[in-house]
């Protein structure tokens, strides 16, 4: 057989196939199950070995070759196909865009920006660290030993593994960690917020197993309770866009601040709402819980390498989830992280809401 005429006359048929439905044809008929090449590829079973030697080559060369062939003709007639689209869709730059669907900026994110613009105006710089968490930092350096009733308060997520030290591993439970890292790398004076997720196991609608806290630290000398509740009237204003809003400090009891501090704001309602600001007394107004805070305890201040005798500071923690449920008029925590387009599409925010000081940015798009 003349494997060489087979193959041009097979090759020239490729060339002259005018679309992919007749080159899929030609593929079928030479290279499919019962193909010609295919039916000569079988016939090599039945031939002696010195027959095979001799023609077990031609004729896989001619698979090859058609194979090929196929391929390149392919590869021209897409090409041709895709020229032919793009010069035939044209678009007129003088319609308007159309409507097409776009994402949005979550409400998390947005409050973070938010809170990281009103706090680096104040002066503090963001600080970060691990979510994966060892026991010690989280919990045994704020003054909450192994046997300490604090960590009742805390549903903690444990690992099974410890790390090379034998410390337990935690998802965890609070921003306060960073406070330790940060003043073992930096020492003091420091001014820095810590903003991230946390977890704790629980959940209904004002709780979720993850969540978002910011953490304030402020250390150096001469620092007292005046200063941190300053902080919290400047930031909170800033952050509200208010400038009737009023706080109330209660006593309370955090393990990593000794004294502690409970913060309260005022609020009236709207409707059904909760609107922050004004005076927390009388008809139509009232207290809310916001955060809590108090001076760092000075086991906090050794563990973090800092002499307690000569540095004071103060620190303080709230849920960023909560501050935007209240700006934004939000009664469910958990739609936070239920992905539905319709509540991400009223209440996101374009990727141009840059927050700033001289103007918020009130409502969502």
């Amino acid at each position: 057989m003349d494997y060489a005429a087979t193959g041009q006359e097979a090759l020239s048929r490729v060339e002259s196939a005018g679309d992919l439905d007749a080159l899929e044809s030609l593929r079928v008929e030479f290279l499919g199950k019962q193909g010609s090449i295919s039916g000569l590829l079988k016939t090599l079973g039945k031939m002696s070995p010195d027959e095979r030697k001799l023609e077990g080559p031609k004729i896989h060369g001619l698979r090859e070759a058609v194979s090929e062939g196929l391929a390149a003709r392919k590869q021209a007639l897409e090409g041709a196909a895709l020229e032919a689209r793009l010069a035939g869709e044209r678009i007129d730059l003088s319609l308007p865009a159309p409507e097409q669907p776009r994402g949005s900026v979550h409400p998390i994110a947005q409050v973070m920006d938010e809170l990281a613009e009103i706090f680096a105006d104040l002066g503090f710089a963001v600080e970060t660290g691990p979510e994966i968490e060892d026991d010690w930092h989280n919990f045994t350096a704020l003054n909450m030993p192994e046997s300490h009733p604090a960590r009742a308060m805390h549903d903690t997520f444990y690992f099974p593994d410890r790390d090379d030290q034998a410390r337990e591993m935690l998802l965890r439970t609070h921003t306060s960690p960073v406070q330790i890292r940060t003043m073992l790398e930096q020492g003091a004076p420091l001014r820095v917020i810590a903003p991230g997720r946390v977890y704790r196991s629980d959940s209904d609608a004002t709780h979720t197993p993850m969540f978002h806290q910011i953490e304030g630290l402020v250390i150096d000398k001469g620092i007292h309770l005046g200063h941190l509740k300053w902080t919290l009237e400047t930031f909170l204003k800033a952050y509200f866009e208010r400038d009737d809003i009023v706080l109330r400090l209660r006593p309370s009891y955090f393990p990593f601040t000794e004294p502690s501090v409970e913060v309260d704001v005022g609020y009236a309602f709207e409707g059904a709402r909760r609107v922050v600001g004004g005076s927390g007394e009388g008809p139509g107004h009232a207290w809310m819980e916001l955060l809590g805070s108090g001076m760092v305890n000075r086991r906090v201040l050794e563990a973090g390498g800092l002499g307690p005798d000569e540095w004071q500071g103060f620190a303080f923690g709230v849920g960023v989830d909560r501050l935007a449920m209240l700006k934004y008029g939000m009664n469910d925590l958990r739609a936070f992280f239920d992905g539905d387009v319709r509540w991400l599409s009223h209440f996101g925010f374009s990727a141009l809401d840059v927050p700033t000081l001289s103007a918020g940015v009130g409502t969502p798009a």
